[in-house]
């Protein structure tokens, strides 16, 4: 391509945005440029060096805002809470702009805690989450009066007690439930199926789920069985309201509201009202994985959820005040994939409050916690090109390995995950003529992958910025040392300019670690 040689709608040197995986305000000029807030990609690595984590406030805040409109929307009749999960990635300043959009906070660690809390954010705004929490997390969870402590196994509710008393304050818990409703991009973020670390299940050991399948209303013409069967009948005192009228009984509800009676969820739930002087039980909480495309597992996970609410009604009286539905909403990573509808998603998820299901209980608080959503489409990582090798593959054909200045230490997910990412050229348009490329990183291990397949540039070399977008989310936050590489800068950018968010570590600082003589 020659130097005035501009791709189509180039022809009058303004900016084109990028397309739908990078931040809105991400551009490319005239040159080939790719710019951030009419930052450029090659100044702002001129400033604060490379690997570069960049991360759009401005794209961060407004996601935010959208996703806790949305589901005030959805549900315009009860109250919504949408809690930010910090695991996809947290800084002070991430917790400040997402609570300033009316979010919440997950956290799962000491660190996440406390980087919370040193933001500013009060208890009241917190969770803990957490499959193997230690005492002394529970006890900055009680003590700075956590909005709850979401139970993780049945015997967790003892634990929690325990030191509540200990410090004489109630805290508020949830229990996590296995809803069955198998869902997410990979075995390893789906979360929701039984044989795996989180939560407590819904029904006893080799109970099939199709129990809990399919719907509970039904058509008026439709009569409800003139009759049960003695082990069709509910197993629950009279605190659930059977129509004393054999037509107008609901045996398909019955039958499950039995199994979900006799499982460890309810078990687990009871247990926690046996402790109510030092726990007071706030709600169930369900997260079914994680990168969901459509909204039919969201909706059959709700389903159980109320299902398992109404149940606890009918055997003790007690009206769970509130739902917690997870995350698990899916942001695309390539052009070709597709974009999830949150504001559709969500109205779908509303309709799931059925009539029936719903039936002499008043609607819950009901909850979110995405987080990917949030970060991750902020993102973009910035990369120096160093080596770059044509490879002859066994077919014939030729792939280029682009090696940049970072790797798996900064994004583990393609190598965990079999993530897929994308790449541009940030620093010009290079050659009209594309080669199939895969970008590697600087580690000694042959799985160290940025991005699969991608085409770039065929003139592509050393010195060049190739930029990765979608990187916002499980990139910092699961980032190592591997080859005791320090991890990169985050840098903010905004309509106000940029800065540093969190600073580049050094050889300083693993030198510092290493205190044997």
């Amino acid at each position: 391509m020659m130097e005035n040689d501009k791709p189509a709608g180039y022809a009058n040197n303004q900016a084109l945005r990028m397309s739908k995986v990078w931040p809105d305000a991400t551009r490319r000029d005239s040159d080939g440029n790719i710019s951030f807030h009419a930052m450029d990609s090659a100044d702002l690595v001129a400033q604060y060096g490379s690997p570069l984590y960049i991360m759009d406030t401005d794209e961060v805040a407004h996601r935010a805002e959208y996703f806790v409109t949305a589901a005030r929307n959805a549900f315009p009749n009860t109250i919504t809470h949408v809690s930010f999960a910090g695991k996809a990635f947290l800084s002070k300043e991430i917790c400040r702009i997402v609570t300033s959009k009316g979010m919440m906070i997950d956290t799962c660690s000491m660190g996440e805690m406390r980087i919370a809390l040193a933001a500013g954010v009060p208890g009241r705004r917190l969770v803990l989450h957490g499959n193997n929490k230690s005492d002394e997390e529970i006890a900055l969870a009680i003590d700075n009066d956590f909005a709850k402590i979401v139970l993780d196994s049945p015997d967790e509710a003892a634990r929690v007690e325990r030191i509540a008393r200990a410090h004489n304050k109630r805290a508020k818990v949830m229990l996590r439930v296995t809803v069955g409703v198998h869902a997410g991009g990979h075995e390893y973020i789906s979360t929701a199926h039984e044989d795996q670390k989180f939560g407590v299940a819904l029904l006893p050991a080799g109970q099939s789920a199709n129990v809990l399948t399919g719907e509970y209303d039904l058509p008026d013409e439709v009569e409800h069985a003139s009759a049960s069967k003695p082990d069709d009948a509910p197993r629950v005192n009279s605190l659930y309201a059977i129509p004393p009228s054999q037509k107008d009984r609901n045996p398909k509800l019955e039958k499950a509201m039995n199994a979900l009676a006799d499982g460890p969820a309810i078990a687990a739930l009871k247990d926690v009202l046996k402790r109510s002087e030092w726990l007071e039980l706030v709600g169930v909480h369900s997260h079914i994985g994680s990168q969901i495309h459509d909204a039919d597992a969201f909706v059959e996970a709700v389903g159980r959820v109320l299902l398992l609410r109404k149940t606890l009604y009918a055997t003790d009286g007690y009206v769970l005040p509130e739902i917690d539905l997870g995350g698990g909403y899916s942001v695309p990573y390539l052009d070709s994939d597709e974009s999830m509808d949150v504001a559709a998603t969500l109205k779908r998820i509303a309709k799931a409050f059925t009539a029936e299901i719903m039936k002499g209980l008043p609607a819950p608080v009901v909850s979110f916690e995405p987080g990917r959503f949030i970060v991750g489409p902020a993102g973009v990582t910035l990369y120096r090109v160093g080596t770059v090798k044509p490879v002859r593959l066994p077919d014939g054909t030729v792939r280029t390995y682009v090696s940049v200045d970072g790797g798996m230490s900064d994004n583990i997910r393609p190598a965990l995950y079999d993530a897929e990412y994308e790449a541009e050229l940030a620093n010009r348009f290079g050659s009209e003529r594309k080669v199939r490329a895969r970008v590697v990183g600087v580690h000694c291990e042959s799985g160290d992958i940025v991005v699969h397949d991608c085409k770039l540039p065929e003139d592509v070399q050393r010195g060049d910025i190739l930029a990765v977008p979608v990187t916002g989310a499980y990139g910092r936050t699961m980032a190592s040392n591997y080859n005791q590489v320090p991890r990169p800068a985050v840098v903010a950018v905004s309509h106000e300019g940029s800065h540093v968010m969190i600073r580049r570590e050094t050889i300083d600082d693993l030198l510092g670690l290493d205190v044997s003589q």
